[in-house]
């Protein structure tokens, strides 16, 4: 084949190798715009599993790379005048200029012919004189300009403003972040050795710092001496260096996330950063690019056509691609907002740029670094209140207070609707249910949507808190908990509003009754769907009316003895109703603006607390993100929404999302609600609960050690498994949980078995 590579970088080079390793007698040309020593970055980082890829797809250009690598384990952490060093990270790098210069050196010795200063602005030529195409030619690729309905790019320009930069002073033994508060706003920097006298020292901060600096009007050398200045301490008396003496003006830019629906046209293929890019703070873009030129090598070589060879390209590295790109996307969204953290202690913010990326868990770090963890956990109980015996135990663990009520660990069973009641009545079906997961050994246990009036149920199997019957049954659960667990269960009472009056979850969610339905009513007349009924505005009366529902409903709750209240003004219900733009269409006082649509939500909180026990806490779950953009709440207003709550004296907030509009569209992931739970807790300084497909220990243990919640709550797994927090104390060798003790013999025989499995190693 006669083989064009658009592009003389990493990606260019390497899948030029490839091709040639695969088959000498393909005719590859590289075409670069820039002269053979010409580099504009300063290191590049690699990891061992990457270098491997590379021995195994060309011995000989691995050797010599691996020649000039510097290696580190540990990553070094500079915060609030405090160095947190954490290792077993194992990083490489190796300077970008000598890279080219190797890969260069390997294709010539290939008969690749390579030529330089060659200025590439429309790729159709090169598609009409040559059988393959590759475009590697960058963020600012422009094969992927000149065919834009083909590749349809999405490109992302973030907030954040870096600029690469390098010095000869010394980070040879860590990857080290940099936190400096400056008077115009924090400034950081990302800095790594990567030969024996320079480093990478990449200087990044938000877009309002570097205005207020005047980065923009300043030239390279003036924005150089600006940042000398801010990192003088470390910099120990070296200058900074750019190779970018190219570029005219600032240097400084945001990052691109570039990411296109297709990868090739006819005979043409996009690679690396023209295809698709990585932020650099994850350090994976050249691992990317490299091993995207090996799968397509493969594939031409191994597939009959060139359209089979792109099929399968696209489709086995869009997966990796995609799977990268979201750990990017973490990272970077973490460095945007990293004001947002740079008040929590040097610990907790160490680990929390640790696990920026959700690539690195709280068990991966134990394998990492066992000590620097032990020593991170025990802080974590030291802070939460832990006995002195205690400290050893992981974060979940950890004991939690909330006005005079005291949870044994950070563990929640969540609210699930279980559609048993018998006219609004909890049975014989809720107690053991229930008092299951409270035997299970998690801190808290919340009981489903506990409605406030008969109208308020959500499907005729709902329970209530309006009839003497209701207290009767709810006490005994009650009791039960008090008497036979260390558990503390919680009331979560609400009223349904637009979403009333449909059939058992099982028969069809959301859907109306087939007959008997009963009227409904919601901050405006916007149903829930078009198959369900209009709901009835309320007017004044009907809001007092339910007020005072509320307050019953409470009132019966504390006669029970529920350690904990909980209001759900969230997933579209009454309460919902009211803050969410998309069903508030009101133009009295509570219509409009977020402070009218929180007015009604508020004075039913009011209410219920006055007639609540002063020392036992009220949370509230709120819908974070209606998943609707602008049109419905966003993250942001949730911050606003939780700040409302914290003036009004709520004590924790349960931080969920979406399920406000049958039109949202949300987007799904482990832990996907978190990131709301996280704004919320380090934005407004509030007691937050974390929700939505939690699942693992190690889920709950990074969540609640990063600082993103204070409580966990798992539904799904509870469903599953009632004792999954005894269960997983059992994984994770913790024997300080309380089990049952008619159940003792049962807890020697599993640790007795897992502790074997271990020895044996066997993972369960």
């Amino acid at each position: 084949m006669k083989v064009a590579v658009l592009g003389g970088g990493p990606a260019g080079l390497y899948f030029a190798i490839s091709m040639k390793l695969r088959d000498a007698a393909h005719q590859v040309t590289v075409y670069e715009r820039n002269r053979a020593d010409d580099t504009f970055g300063w290191g590049v980082v690699l990891s061992a599993e990457t270098l491997a890829n590379l021995a195994a797809n060309d011995h000989v250009s691995a050797t010599w790379i691996k020649k000039y690598f510097a290696y580190w384990d540990d990553i070094a952490v500079i915060h609030d005048g405090v160095r947190t060093v954490s290792t077993g990270h194992g990083f490489c790098g190796i300077g970008r200029k000598r890279l080219l210069l190797l890969l260069q050196r390997r294709a010539r010795e290939l008969g690749i012919e390579l030529a330089f200063e060659s200025e590439i602005s429309d790729p159709r030529p090169y598609m009409e004189s040559h059988d393959l195409v590759v475009a590697a030619d960058g963020l600012n690729s422009r094969s992927r300009a000149t065919f834009p309905d083909v590749f349809k790019p999405d490109i992302d320009t973030r907030k954040c403003k870096f600029v690469w930069l390098g010095t000869h002073q010394k980070f040879d033994d860590a990857f080290t972040f940099i936190f400096e508060k400056t008077e115009h706003g924090w400034v950081w920097a990302h800095a790594y050795q990567f030969d024996d006298d320079t480093a990478t020292f990449i200087v990044e901060c938000s877009e309002e710092t570097w205005a207020k600096y005047g980065f923009g009007d300043l030239s390279q050398q003036e924005s150089i001496a600006v940042c000398e200045r801010i990192f003088a301490k470390h910099l120990g008396g070296h200058h900074l260096m750019t190779n970018a003496n190219h570029i005219r003006g600032s240097a400084w830019i945001n990052f691109p996330r570039v990411l296109c629906e297709r990868w090739s046209y006819k005979n043409l293929a996009l690679m690396g950063d023209a295809a698709a890019s990585a932020h650099f703070s994850i350090g994976s873009g050249t691992k990317l690019a490299l091993e995207s030129a090996v799968a397509l090598a493969d594939y031409v070589k191994s597939e009959p056509d060139l359209d089979a060879a792109f099929r399968k390209y696209e489709d086995a590295r869009r997966t990796e691609v995609l799977k990268l790109q979201s750990a990017a996307r973490n990272s970077l969204e973490w460095f945007e907002e990293v004001e947002r953290y740079l008040g929590l202690d040097p610990v907790q913010f160490n680990y929390s740029l640790l696990t920026r990326s959700q690539r690195i868990s709280h068990e991966n770090l134990r394998l990492r670094d066992p000590d620097w963890l032990a020593g991170a956990e025990s802080w974590f109980q030291r802070q939460a209140g832990a006995a002195p015996d205690a400290l050893h135990r992981a974060p979940m663990f950890a004991p939690f207070r909330l006005r005079d009520m005291r949870l044994q660990n950070r563990i929640v069973v969540s609210p699930m609707a279980q559609y048993k009641a018998v006219d609004g009545c909890p049975t014989d079906w809720h107690f053991t249910h229930y008092a299951e997961r409270a035997k299970g050994g998690a801190g808290l246990v919340y009981i489903e949507m506990t409605c406030v009036s008969p109208e308020g149920r959500i499907t005729p199997g709902c329970p209530g808190f309006y009839a003497p019957e209701h207290e009767i049954a709810w006490k005994r659960l009650v009791d039960f908990v008090h008497n036979e667990t260390e558990a503390k269960i919680c009331a979560q009472i609400g009223h349904s509003g637009a979403k009333g009056s449909t059939r058992l979850g099982w028969e069809g969610g959301d859907e109306p009754l087939e007959t008997g339905n009963w009227p409904v009513m919601a901050a405006s007349a916007v149903a829930w769907s078009p198959q369900n009924q209009t709901p009835k505005a309320m007017d004044r009366a009907d809001m007092e009316r339910v007020r005072d529902q509320f307050v019953a409903s409470t009132e019966m709750a504390a006669h029970c003895g529920f350690d904990m209240l909980e209001i759900h003004a969230a997933h579209g219900y009454l309460l919902s109703s009211f803050i969410t733009p998309l069903t508030n269409r009101r133009t009295d006082a509570y219509g409009g603006s977020l402070e009218n649509r929180m007015r009604y939500p508020l004075e039913i909180f009011h209410a219920v607390r006055a007639a609540w026990p002063a020392e036992k806490p009220i949370s509230v779950r709120i819908s974070a993100n209606d998943w609707m953009g602008i049109e419905g709440v966003t993250p942001a207003d949730a911050v606003a929404i939780a700040r409302m709550l914290q003036e009004a004296g709520v004590d924790l907030c349960d931080v969920s999302a979406g399920q406000t509009s049958i039109h949202a569209r949300p987007v799904y992931g482990r832990m996907f609600q978190t990131p709301f739970s996280d704004r919320i807790r380090n934005e407004v300084g509030m007691a937050t609960m974390a929700v939505g497909n939690i699942y693992e220990p190690d889920h709950a243990n990074s969540i609640l050690m990063a600082g993103r919640a204070d409580l966990v709550a798992l539904a799904r797994p509870h469903l599953g498994d009632p004792y999954w927090t005894l269960h997983a104390a059992v994984a994770l060798n913790d024997r300080g949980v309380k089990w049952p003790d008619p159940y003792l013999r049962g807890r020697d025989q599993i640790y007795r078995l897992a502790e074997r499995n271990q020895s044996a190693g066997i993972r369960v």
